[in-house]
């Protein structure tokens, strides 16, 4: 019987069959379990994220005389970012080895958010510094087992050809959690109890929509070694010698967020201290700001989501996106009026939603072990916690310079950080 060549293939096919079928296109994550990621990124950030932006800084100077309260917040924000850091990587790599009939993920994201909720109690409450680095420890700790079971989940159940756009909407979470976290504090303003349990309340609500949609595995039995000491310490570690992409990664978000919390940590004080509006009116400037900068985030993560992922090239909206983040640090070292405070912030927030639409993306495509991608990725958060630690502890210098109150040569700092940054993303190999 004759044959008639296949021209795409090469191959031979008999007279008058069917061409050989195209390959299906790859399916895409479903649609709910984007939206209960979305929900539980909303939850956990609104959980973490007002009290760094708004809240703290307002019960510190409840209870601590103005001169201190500088050096108060910061040691309240220092000790929470150090344990963030720590539970990071170490809940990640529990999680990678849970075997619960529940799964490895969701016992963690419910016990982490549950955590959390305690913790802010007992900062809403505590009337010392000390209980409230106890509370924010506590919530810190859970939080951040919570945000790393999340993060993991991207890698665990979203296709690597969705994973910038499903990480843009994820991301822009974290900005829409801003705004709620500020408008709770400026409605709860004569109640701050309630604007610390509130998003907490969110956290829980957002973690249980995940759980309920997600279809989670237990880790199989006998597949990872038993998590000992030496295990503890790895959980640390990433060779860079081994895995310099990874490495390279981590410098680039780690130097990223160090210009990021320099906006997160003080922007209350800087429309104090150099705008000079009150405690009362701080928290509605903020919502005001918030509403500006998350508006910028939401275009620049739609776009930044959408561009990556059709072009399938990752380190260049990485590398403008920390750029445009410069940018906006420098406009806010040089704002001495609201407007151009709200026109610093929607720079900085473009910038931001394009760097965290893309940057989760170019991360799951260099981890070394996609088995323990909690662990991994909690590594890769200590990036995004150890700023929020080290960020406090430098700023007195750049804010003491001069007659004091230098805000210009803190956020300059952070500006710079940020273009460190971006070319450090550029010695990655493995990804476009």
């Amino acid at each position: 019987m004759a044959v008639i060549p296949d021209s795409a293939s090469g191959t031979v096919s008999p007279p008058g069959s069917a061409s050989p079928a195209r390959p299906a296109p790859p399916e895409n994550a479903p649609g709910r379990l984007v939206l209960g990621l979305a929900l539980a990124q909303f939850g956990v950030m609104a959980t973490l994220l007002t009290p760094v932006m708004v809240t703290l800084a307002l019960r510190v100077a409840q209870i601590v005389p103005e001169d201190d309260r500088g050096a108060a917040l910061g040691q309240v924000l220092s000790l929470g970012a150090v344990l963030a850091m720590i539970a990071n990587p170490v809940m990640g790599g529990l999680s990678d080895r849970t075997t619960s009939r529940f799964g490895r993920r969701r016992p963690w994201l419910l016990g982490g958010v549950l955590v959390a909720f305690l913790g802010l109690a007992v900062v809403a409450l505590g009337g010392s510094v000390p209980v409230l680095m106890l509370g924010w420890a506590l919530a810190q700790i859970g939080g951040n087992a919570a945000l790393t079971a999340v993060t993991a989940s991207i890698p665990d159940f979203v296709p690597e050809h969705q994973r910038a756009r499903v990480s843009g909407t994820v991301g822009m979470m974290t900005s829409l959690s801003m705004i709620a976290g500020s408008g709770l504090a400026n409605a709860f303003s004569a109640h701050l109890a309630l604007a610390f349990l509130i998003p907490g309340l969110l956290g829980i609500a957002g973690v249980v929509v995940l759980c309920a949609v997600m279809k989670d595995r237990p880790a199989r039995p006998g597949a990872f070694a038993p998590y000992s000491f030496r295990e503890f310490l790895r959980s640390f570690w990433v060779s860079p010698r081994r895995h310099p992409d990874f490495a390279w990664n981590f410098a680039g978000r780690f130097l990223v967020f160090v210009g990021i919390s320099c906006v997160t940590s003080y922007q209350a004080y800087f429309l104090m201290d150099r705008l000079g509006y009150d405690d009362e009116q701080v928290a509605n400037k903020l919502f005001l700001g918030t509403l500006v900068m998350v508006a910028t985030v939401v275009v620049g993560s739609v776009a930044g989501g959408q561009l990556s992922d059709r072009s399938g090239r990752r380190k260049p909206y990485v590398l403008g996106a920390s750029l445009i983040i410069a940018v906006g640090l420098a406009l806010l070292a040089t704002a001495y009026s609201f407007p151009m405070f709200l026109l610093a912030v929607a720079v900085f927030g473009f910038g931001e939603g394009l760097y965290l639409s893309v940057d989760v993306a170019l991360a799951a495509a260099v981890l070394p072990d996609p088995e323990q991608a909690a662990r991994d990725m909690g590594v890769l958060n200590i990036g995004n916690a150890l700023p929020q630690s080290l960020v406090p502890i430098v700023a007195p210098a750049f804010l003491a310079l001069g007659a004091g109150g230098n805000y210009g040569a803190l956020f300059l700092f952070g500006g710079v950080a940020c273009v460190l940054g971006a070319f450090a993303v550029q010695f990655i190999r493995s990804v476009k």
